[in-house]
This record gives C-alpha cells, sequence and structure tokens, in this order.
C-alpha cells in the first residue's frame, strides 16, 4: 500500500528541487589584453572566486498550488528560477518538473527589433508553439490586451521599453503549459 500511495504523491507533483547548488565563478584581473600583459609580464593566472548563489535547496510544489520565493537582492531568486526553466544547470542536485513550463522571466527574449510589432506577435507566437492559424484567432485579443493598436505596423525598435515589455506579456500569457514561473514580470503594467 505505500509504495502504491508513494506513486500518487510524484504524480501529484508539479516541481521537486532537490540538493540544488548553483556556483559561478567570478575572474578577478582580466589578463587578455596585449596592453595588460605588457604592463603585467610575470603576472600569471587570473584569479577565479567561487560564488555560491544558491546552497542545498529542496523543496516541493504540488499541482494547483502557488509558491513564491521572497529574499534580498543578490539572495539567488532568479537564478533558482533560471534553474528550473532550464536556461542555468545546476551545479549540483536535481530537478524533476511534471508538465509543461513556460517561464516568464524575460519577456522580450526572442522579439526582434527590426522587425513590426505585428511580425513579432506570430513569431514570439511560434516559439511558444502556436500555429499562425491559432495566432490570427489571438491576433486582436493580444493587441487590445497590450493597448497598442495603432502602433502594430511599426518596427519594434520604435517603441519604448514598456512597450515592449506589454506586448511581449500579452503573446506570453496565452501560452498552454502547465506551469508557469514568474520573475518580475508583473510590473509590466501601470
Amino acid at each position: 500500500m505505500k509504495k502504491e500511495e508513494e506513486k500518487t504523491d510524484e504524480q501529484d507533483i508539479a516541481i521537486k528541487v532537490e540538493g540544488v547548488y548553483k556556483d559561478f565563478d567570478l575572474p578577478h584581473e582580466k589578463q587578455n589584453s596585449l596592453k595588460y600583459k605588457i604592463v603585467h609580464p610575470f603576472k600569471s593566472k587570473t584569479t577565479i572566486e567561487k560564488q555560491h548563489a544558491l546552497k542545498d535547496i529542496s523543496f516541493e510544489v504540488k499541482k494547483g498550488e502557488f509558491f513564491g520565493i521572497v529574499g534580498r537582492n543578490g539572495s539567488g531568486k532568479s537564478t533558482l528560477l533560471k534553474i528550473l526553466a532550464e536556461i542555468y544547470t545546476p551545479t549540483n542536485g536535481k530537478v524533476i518538473v511534471n508538465g509543461s513550463l513556460t517561464p516568464f522571466i524575460e519577456l522580450d527574449v526572442g522579439f526582434n527589433a527590426e522587425l513590426t510589432g505585428r511580425e513579432n506577435v506570430y513569431l514570439n507566437g511560434a516559439m511558444l508553439g502556436f500555429s499562425t492559424k491559432e495566432m490570427e484567432k489571438m491576433y486582436d485579443e493580444i493587441v487590445e490586451f497590450a493597448e497598442l493598436e495603432k502602433f502594430m505596423d511599426q518596427k519594434l525598435k520604435n517603441y519604448s521599453s514598456g512597450m515592449q515589455v506589454r506586448l511581449a506579456f500579452s503573446v506570453a500569457i496565452r501560452a498552454k503549459s502547465d506551469i508557469l514561473l514568474l520573475d518580475e514580470v508583473l510590473a509590466v503594467g501601470d
């Protein structure tokens, strides 16, 4: 009976993080330039300091739950979310994600400044797995939500940063996924 209970418990878990560590190497001196080598001919290698961003992080989030991470600047919140989104790999430990995951970490990633707002909507939708027909059905709703009706045929490089993020957010919230990761993206609204 216990094995059956354990199996059911595992199926109820959306995210499981076990003993995750993340270290970054921080170089203290650059000796890449010719000038540096001439000025410091006898200096040996650059010294490297280990930055321990995450140390032994473990938790579980069950399906249907909301889970928040709160902490000071530099405490590793974004690093952890990037590990969950598979942008970074942990130095040690493991992460199990059951279901499809959409990260809202850097919303404008995948946007092209040389394309129009309209073209970027379709491009970003394709990156999220939507077909052209699906995007055509959602297009008016996306533009209305972003409040950018007059600007959709202008190149994205002419948009303000707020306009770009509103457009990206409007597309991103339509993603079909089981798990949403949010990192400071709710600051896009006025």
